[in-house]
This record gives structure tokens, sequence and C-alpha cells, in this order.
């Protein structure tokens, strides 16, 4: 083994906390098949939607950054939404924020749900460009606001318009028109 160890997920703010998911996921990828890793600037945006920037109750008692649920309350640690303590579910704790992250890719690379993600970012991965919206398009199954897409496509323009921390790896970054006028108008 390399020696690598997981990074601690230490944040004040919004740049912070940015910082520390890039520094987790890069981690992750280490032991993560080239085939199964999810972009960056994908998980950094959901992790800062999903999670207010990390401010959110499930991420700063429970690790939990992507409200990710579980109905399997005997055995999986878990929080209940204060607003629906008698819900079925509970949202998924974690020992540490980057474990909330694992949890995620595990999720997009195993549930039938992002079949179609998985066959996408292949298409990608050996086309060697990333093309957010069609990714996006494909993980619908993730939230019920049907405008999901489109608020992950945002933060995206709006984390590498106004940030230096992401790194592109490998690949090109294929923007649609949209897009390039979005970070235009940024």
């Amino acid at each position: 083994m390399l020696g690598l160890t997981e990074p601690e997920f230490e944040y004040t703010d919004k740049a912070t906390f940015l910082t520390a998911t890039k520094k987790c996921v890069e981690y992750l990828n280490y032991t993560t098949d080239r085939m199964s890793r999810v972009p960056t600037s994908i998980i950094m945006a959901m992790a800062g939607i999903e999670s207010g920037w990390g401010t959110s109750r499930f991420a700063t008692e429970g690790n939990a950054i992507f409200g990710v649920r579980t109905w399997s309350l005997k055995t999986v640690p878990h929080m209940k939404a204060l607003g629906n303590p008698d819900a079925p579910w509970g949202v998924k704790k974690y020992t540490t924020k980057c474990q909330s992250v694992k949890d995620m890719i595990r999720i997009l690379n195993n549930h039938p749900a992002y079949e179609d993600f998985r066959i996408e970012r292949e298409k990608q991965i050996d086309k060697g460009k990333w093309d957010y919206r069609a990714l996006m398009v494909r993980m619908s199954a993730w939230s019920t606001n049907p405008d999901y897409a489109e608020i992950i496509l945002q933060a995206i323009v709006t984390i590498n318009c106004h940030s230096s921390i992401i790194s592109y790896g490998f690949y090109t970054i294929e923007t649609t028109k949209k897009n390039q006028t979005q970070n235009r108008e940024l």
C-alpha cells in the first residue's frame, strides 16, 4: 500500500469546504478504478448543494453531506429529519465526511437507477471529454427536485468560474452552449 491516509475534512467557509471535498475525492481516486470515478466537479457541486456548503445539521452532526437515506433503521446509523421524526427512513450517518463521499460514489457505481449514468460516463472517458449535462440528466433519481440537474450544473459553472481549486485531471471539459453563455454572464 502507498501509505495513503484519508485527509482531514476541515473547513470554515464555502471555499475551504470545496478544498476539503476536492482533497477527499483525490484521495478516493487513488483507490478507485479509473472507469468508476465520478467527475470531481460534479461531486463538489453536489456536496455543496446537498449540505448547504457543509453547514446542514446532517453534515455537521452526522458527516452526511449527500443526504443518503436508509430504511434499515435497526442496523444502519442514521439521523431523523427534525420535521419528520416518524418517517420510515433516516439519513445515513458516517464516521467521516470523506466516507460520505465514498458512499455516494459507491451508489452511483452500483445502484440500478444509475446504469445510464455509468454507460454515458464510460463513453465520455473513452472520448477523453466530460459533458456534465449529459451525465447529470442521467442522475435524476438522486433528487425529487425536477430542476436538480440544472441546479448542480449552475453550481459547477459557479465553482469553475470563481475557483482555482478544480483539477481537470487527464480530461478536457466539453461544455454546452448554454453553459458557455452562463460563464460569460458570471
